[in-house]
């Protein structure tokens, strides 16, 4: 039996668990997202694709293993998945107060300051993950992505169909954005500080004279402000919040100079 069989085997069997066979399959797939081998979701022509099977292996992973405590000095952890190491050797570049699970990739020239990287996560190459950034279970982060001070990516895990979130190369996100529910923010795109991303988030382009709606995705090169919409209730008309799609990013310059052109053409806060 191949490995992807061998965890939904123990999946729709938990008492299988207690076979050394499938435990071991379990920690392998854990090793293999650890080293970016295996993903949660992986781009393909048609798309982003799930592979349920290993949100599978995760999910069972908090099975097999045992709590333990161990020391970081001067701090002390207490729990099942132990933290990542060796950043010399992946050549990242972590500052004291990051955090990032076993289990969870990041690629070469990754720099992680104070934040916190969950199990599942891809954190691809040349990616900078600012202050108190959070980057959640599944996630799944591009190359040369900002991820700016306080920034909220949402994890999942259950339902297993569930998509996680998306951030593709080359974007841009805000302070204390919030980025949840599987939404994709296609590449090169900018979210302007606070926007909040969820799949009923109505993100509306308002760029040209007739108004776009979109849902769950942000569009490629958008430049996104957070904003609101007038909705009706039984109490009266009060204001929902949205996010606005003021812009694109320039394709006639390069990704640094179309950022700093974004941000102060349309005046957005960062």
């Amino acid at each position: 039996m191949d490995i992807q069989s061998i965890i939904q085997e123990a999946w729709d069997n938990r008492e299988l668990l207690k076979d050394s066979k499938y435990i071991d399959a379990v920690r392998i797939v854990i090793d293999e997202i650890d080293k970016g081998r295996f993903r949660v979701a992986q781009p393909t022509d048609e798309g982003w694709v799930v592979n349920e099977w290993v949100k599978q292996a995760i999910l069972m992973y908090f099975s097999t293993e045992s709590m333990q405590t161990w020391d970081a000095s001067p701090f002390e952890y207490h729990d099942k998945i132990k933290l990542k190491k060796n950043f010399a050797a992946l050549g990242v570049r972590t500052i004291p107060g990051a955090i990032t699970r076993y289990g969870s990739y990041v690629a070469k020239n990754v720099i992680q300051l104070p934040s916190f990287i969950n199990i599942g996560a891809y954190v691809d190459e040349g990616t900078m993950v600012d202050t108190w950034a959070t980057v959640g279970s599944c996630a799944q982060i591009g190359k040369h992505v900002h991820l700016s001070g306080g920034v909220g990516i949402g994890g999942v895990l259950e339902p297993l169909q569930a998509s996680p979130v998306i951030v593709e190369d080359g974007c841009f996100i805000g302070s204390r954005s919030i980025v949840v529910e599987g939404v994709i923010v296609e590449k090169e795109a900018v979210l302007g500080a606070n926007v909040v991303l969820t799949q009923s988030t109505k993100i509306i382009d308002v760029s040209n004279a007739s108004a776009v709606e979109y849902k769950g995705r942000i569009p490629a090169g958008s430049v996104v402000v957070p904003g609101t919409y007038n909705k009706d209730f039984p109490a009266g008309n009060f204001g929902v919040n949205c996010a606005l799609i003021i812009g694109k990013r320039k394709s006639s310059t390069n990704l640094k100079t179309s950022l700093n052109d974004a941000l102060r053409d349309f005046n957005v806060s960062v």
